[in-house]
């Protein structure tokens, strides 16, 4: 687990800190080839410089999103970003992360993308990468 992350992690709640952990691990083993860093506050993973997956603290729990999720035709994915396309799903406990589940968002992050390493230069236009 990239340092800063694990840093992020441990200063969460007991609770969260547990669900935090359990992502990284999931998501590190399953982008093995994925840079991971703290981006705009929170823990986010990319490829090729693109943002992929990344998790923050929200008031209701952690909140697992994936920048292209709203393409991914996943239902659990429900909470939409309105201006992109990205999708996420609140997280209240860390029994309630199902490794498969997310391992199959996972290759689905792979397959389907969207260019937001080039959003500022294409002046807030999205283009679809995959």
């Amino acid at each position: 687990m990239n340092d800063d992350i694990r840093t992020y992690n441990d200063n969460q709640a007991d609770g969260d800190k547990e669900i935090c952990d359990r992502l990284a691990t999931l998501i590190d083993s399953g982008l093995e080839e994925a840079e991971s860093k703290i981006w705009h506050s929170h823990p986010v993973w990319f490829l090729n410089g693109n943002p992929i997956v990344g998790y923050s603290k929200q008031k209701g729990g952690i909140r697992l999103m994936f920048w292209s999720g709203a393409d991914f035709g996943i239902e659990r994915l429900s909470l939409r970003g309105k201006k992109f396309r990205d999708a996420s799903v609140l997280i209240d406990s860390a029994s309630a992360i199902d490794a498969r589940e997310l391992e199959s968002w996972l290759r689905l992050s792979r397959e389907i993308q969207w260019d937001y390493k080039n959003l500022v230069k294409r002046k807030g236009e999205l283009k679809r990468l995959k």
